[in-house]
């Protein structure tokens, strides 16, 4: 996937001001089309700059703890097969 050149927090406040003026302009002076504005607009809606960051944190963290669900569901898988060895 492409990098973008904006940042989630850079892009919501581009939006932010597109909300108070005029879409092209907007996009004008950031150097962007309208149709990425409106883009940005879908996936980003209502959020404000901190709600992006906090969004952000809580995906980290969220994928953090499917790390550790599955590294734990693997122990037991391999504790359940030492255990069902007859020895």
């Amino acid at each position: 996937m492409r990098k973008s050149r904006f940042t989630d927090e850079q892009m919501v406040t581009i939006l932010r001001e597109a909300d108070r003026g005029p879409v092209a302009a907007v996009a004008k002076q950031h150097g962007v089309s309208e149709q990425t504005i409106y883009t940005w607009r879908k996936r980003f809606g209502a959020f404000q700059a901190d709600d992006v960051r906090r969004l952000k944190q809580l995906e980290q963290e969220n994928a953090r703890l499917k790390k550790l669900v599955v590294e734990r569901d693997l122990e037991l898988e391999v504790m359940k097969e030492i255990a069902a060895k007859k020895w």
